[in-house]
């Protein structure tokens, strides 16, 4: 009797170890996820106002647009201020990284200049591939203004017109890839020429 008590008694403490934690991992993700939610919600807005200026004073539509030379869709963020188009802000991503996959936004206009870009999620070596994004130095500057095509989205080692990141040159690299994808997605799906012009509604596809 003594060892099926003994046995009891051990089965419950180790339930009782068990369900505790459960249930208080359960109570912070129930008191966490939605303050977690509006952080991330709150970070995207900046991230598009960052790269397309006045998103917050306008209205922003998403969707997703399947690229040619890639996996997964990239997120597209038109932007409009009484109702006419000012810019579409492109969460993109690359491979290519140092630490591999990571993610950037990238603004254009109507006519598929780089207003602006920044890094978002990655895993680039603190002091050297982080230095892609805005919070650590005004790298990514150089493509301000600049239209994929007239400028070459290499890095100047590879034959383009990109200055490296120093002893960064992979990060650099990839920076160029998401940018290259977020161009030539943006410029299909618009049907950009020379003198682009957003396409209709009609025109448009390749949603998801």
């Amino acid at each position: 009797m003594a060892r099926k008590d003994t046995f009891i008694n051990m089965t419950m403490t180790l339930l009782v170890i068990t369900a505790v934690p459960a249930i208080l991992l359960g109570f912070v993700y129930k008191f966490t996820k939605e303050p977690i939610i509006q952080v991330k919600k709150d970070n995207l807005k900046k991230s598009i106002n960052l790269v397309v200026p006045g998103a917050d004073k306008g209205t922003v539509t998403e969707f997703g647009v399947k690229p040619a030379n890639g996996t997964d869709s990239l997120f597209f963020y038109e932007v409009k201020v009484n109702d006419v188009l000012i810019g579409t802000a492109v969460k993109s991503y690359t491979d290519k990284g140092f630490a591999g996959h990571f993610t950037i936004m990238v603004g254009f206009d109507t006519t598929g200049n780089i207003i602006d870009s920044d890094m978002l999620e990655h895993k680039e070596t603190p002091g050297l591939g982080d230095k892609a994004s805005k919070s650590k130095t005004t790298w990514n500057d150089q493509f301000k203004g600049k239209k994929p095509g007239e400028f070459k989205l290499l890095v100047k080692k590879d034959g383009g017109d990109v200055d490296a990141i120093t002893a960064a040159t992979i990060s650099s690299r990839a920076y160029c890839d998401a940018l290259q994808r977020a161009f030539d997605t943006y410029s299909a799906y618009y049907k950009l020429n020379t003198e682009a012009v957003p396409a209709t509604d009609k025109d448009k596809g390749g949603n998801e």
